[in-house]
């Protein structure tokens, strides 16, 4: 690069920074912790890479700081840090785009909304340096990468920045913000010493506040530089604990459960956790950057290291230290360590009780933590079987007997159990509304028998993974060998079942002929009490809500027919064994048995094969009996 270029920025980083500028006006100070914390990782970068490529610090001796200098003349305040530096490409990589997938779905729900300082807007998808446009007309970014030549990146934050050399100067970054009119506080020291301490006061590396009194230039360290997870629960406010986490997580809302412990025996270590108030827009994403901090003896090795907790887990935010570790060669071998693993269960046993006893403790602050992260929670149930019973006590539901919002947790659902039941019952459906409607209900609704209703896309397949609680098996409604009966209900239900069975039996048959092609047998049933019919899949086999999953991931589902159960004192029968007899190879007969059918796939959220075919039956049904004499 031999001279200045101008590059567009990204469409979305556009977006974003008439966002950034426009919308946390109010929390404008955040540009400076940003700006901070840019420059701490920067240092902690370099410091990393240097421990196996001396050669890349260029000096004899390091002394690694970042530095703040206002400048009233100028109207400039400046930040600089001696880490890792950019070079060229990665100035536009880093400064121009925004390397992130779900971009644009974020930014469409966040316009038009006036509440941006409660939500986790700027660390979401890695934002932070665009908020120094909340306070600068123009800002500059001095920069040079050790062994390459400086570069300088200038942008007013509109459509456009430009790249160019620039003269020597030692390895690292340097932001110069050129401030608006109404932002000129941030040159006062008073606020940027209010501002530091605010934040960045944990910070390792010294923030030095440089000024100049009567043509001296002077320093002074802002921040005590006290790595908090070493310190005692006891020695830690409230306050100290919340700004940490806003440090980590770029969070504007304070944590939800903070979780500070010392992990002792054989591997010693320091954990300090978070759980936030609020699900992250992208924690289902597979970008998503889960793990812990991991420190060696304070000394940073990576941002998210995924080998200390579960997926299932991801949620957490925090930082764990650990001085039985070994600097290696690469956080790749520091990955490897069994002794991560380790690490890993003790972490996993700590955050699970810490969630029982919150349960236990406070529930209305429990629930607001499941409402948010309960669907990621239970996956445990299918990745982890070690931690599975403890992981099912942490579960909560809607019940049939709770109104909506109110749920059980299994422990609850246990002691409510009738004394003669000898299961628990859940039914997957896509919402509460379908759920309850679901015709398969019936027999539990009138014998009262309260039945679970899961309701999150998880539950289709993490619950083939629970298959029983406490000794309890669990069962699914939604197959068959259901049985409520009591042995005495059991001779008179299944006296009409054969009384019926007599009854109808070519109409049975015939039913079945008609469907052959759809459904794997047609059969009377015990447990429907008003609808009419309804399908039941074999013990064993995908639900209908699991089937749709896999179709929608583009997996491929193997045909499963499953089984229609006909309520055997439902007057449609009447209607239909008048049709059979008088010529059950009529169309008006093929139709009332398609319906049949198409009816039980309808209450259970299948998906029609043909919808235009049902409307057609519905629509000559309709003629029919409008034009036969008498019906109207």
């Amino acid at each position: 690069m031999s001279e200045k270029s101008s590059f567009e920025f990204q469409a979305d980083v556009k977006e974003l920074l008439n966002l950034v500028t426009h919308s946390l006006y109010s929390n404008r100070e955040i540009f400076l912790r940003e700006l901070i914390s840019n420059a701490s990782d920067a240092i902690d970068k370099i410091r990393f890479e240097a421990l196996t490529k001396p050669e890349l610090l260029e000096e004899k001796s390091q002394e690694y700081k970042i530095s703040i200098i206002p400048n009233a003349e100028a109207k400039t305040l400046t930040i600089t840090d001696n880490g890792c530096g950019m070079d060229e490409q990665e100035l536009r990589e880093h400064l121009g785009t925004i390397a992130r997938s779900g971009t644009k779905t974020f930014l469409q729900q966040l316009k038009g909304t006036q509440e941006l300082s409660s939500m986790d807007f700027i660390g979401q998808f890695g934002v932070g340096f665009y908020s120094a446009f909340i306070v600068s007309d123009r800002v500059v970014v001095k920069t040079r990468k050790a062994q390459t030549r400086g570069c300088q990146w200038a942008s007013q934050g509109q459509g456009n920045f430009e790249i160019e050399p620039t003269g020597k100067f030692a390895r690292g970054t340097e932001v110069i913000l050129y401030l608006k009119e109404d932002a000129l506080n941030f040159l006062e020291e008073f606020t940027l010493r209010g501002v530091v301490k605010k934040y960045s006061d944990f910070i390792e590396h010294p923030i030095a506040l440089v000024t100049k009194k009567d043509g001296k230039e002077t320093e002074e360290v802002l921040n005590s530089r006290k790595a908090i997870w070493l310190k005692s629960p006891s020695e830690i406010e409230a306050k100290e604990y919340h700004e940490f986490y806003k440090h980590l997580s770029h969070d504007f809302q304070d944590p939800l459960r903070v979780i500070h412990y010392r992990g002792e025996g054989t591997l010693e270590f320091k954990a300090l956790i978070y759980i936030s108030a609020h699900a992250p827009l992208d924690l289902y994403s597979p970008e998503f950057n889960s793990g812990l901090q991991l420190y060696i003896n304070r000394v940073f090795i990576m941002e998210d290291c995924k080998k200390l907790i579960p997926p299932y887990l991801r949620f957490l935010k925090g930082v764990v230290d650990c001085g039985d570790l070994t600097l290696n060669v690469s956080r790749e071998m520091i990955q490897e360590d069994p002794r991560l693993e380790k690490i890993k269960k003790n972490l996993v046993r700590k955050v699970l009780g810490n969630l029982a006893e919150w349960m236990e403790q406070n529930r209305k602050e429990y629930e607001q933590f499941y409402a948010q992260f309960g669907k990621v929670l239970k996956e445990g149930l299918h990745f982890d079987s070690e931690q599975r019973d403890k992981i099912a006590d942490l579960l909560l539901f809607e019940t049939t007997q709770t109104e909506t919002g109110q749920y059980k947790s299994l422990k609850q659902y246990l002691e409510g159990m009738k004394p003669t039941q000898k299961e628990i019952y859940y039914l997957i459906a896509e919402n509460r509304t379908k759920a309850l409607a679901t015709p398969q209900l019936e027999a539990f609704k009138a014998k009262e028998v309260e039945v679970l209703l899961m309701m999150d896309p998880v539950d289709q397949w993490v619950m083939g993974s629970l298959t029983n609680y406490q000794e309890k098996p669990i069962k699914s409604i939604s197959h068959e060998a259901i049985d409520l009966h009591t042995e005495e209900e059991k001779k008179s239900v299944e006296e009409n079942l054969k009384e019926q069975g007599k009854k109808y039996k070519d109409l049975l048959k015939a039913i079945g002929e008609k469907l052959e092609a759809q459904v794997k047998e047609v059969r009377f049933s015990p447990r429907l009490t008003d609808s009419v019919c309804c399908l039941v899949a074999e013990t064993g086999t995908l639900t209908p809500q699991m089937e749709q999953m896999l179709k929608s991931l583009g997996q491929a589902v193997p045909v499963q027919k499953k089984i229609l159960e006909i309520n055997p004192n439902h007057p449609l029968l009447e209607v239909l064994q008048r049709l059979y007899e008088s010529d059950h190879t009529s169309a008006q007969f093929a139709d009332y048995v398609q319906l049949l059918l198409d009816q039980a796939l309808l209450t259970e959220g299948a998906e029609l094969t043909n919808p235009k075919g049902l409307s057609k039956r519905i629509s000559d049904l309709m003629v029919r009996a409008a034009t036969t004499p008498g019906n109207l």
